[in-house]
């Protein structure tokens, strides 16, 4: 269950990371806003990760769950992040179904 949210995470921070230029370059968005936003995303997603391996698990899918609203709500500046957000929010969101059917979530 743990590697299983690390992974996700990883993989989520560099989609959010490479958003950051198409952000910058496609859509027009405002430098500072757009690359602070997207680093802090991917910053977050980072942290998680780490968390993941050792810290407590319901911190970590709480603080994961709400990451997935923030990458939706970035589909606000990269419209592709509302696809790419929904992808990983399914990803999540099968992840701790099957944790808990597994019995590895409380």
């Amino acid at each position: 269950m743990r590697r299983l949210c690390a992974t996700v995470l990883i993989m989520e921070a560099i989609v959010i990371g490479l958003a950051i230029p198409v952000a910058l370059t496609v859509e027009h968005a405002s430098r500072r806003p757009a690359a602070l936003a997207g680093a802090v995303l991917v910053a977050a997603a980072v942290l998680l990760a780490v968390l993941a391996a050792r810290g407590p698990l319901p911190l970590v899918l709480a603080g994961g769950s709400l990451l997935q609203v923030l990458v939706l709500a970035a589909g606000a500046m990269v419209p592709a992040m509302y696809f790419l957000g929904a992808v990983f929010a399914l990803l999540w969101g099968t992840g701790i179904w099957l944790g808990r059917r597994f019995g590895h979530v409380p």
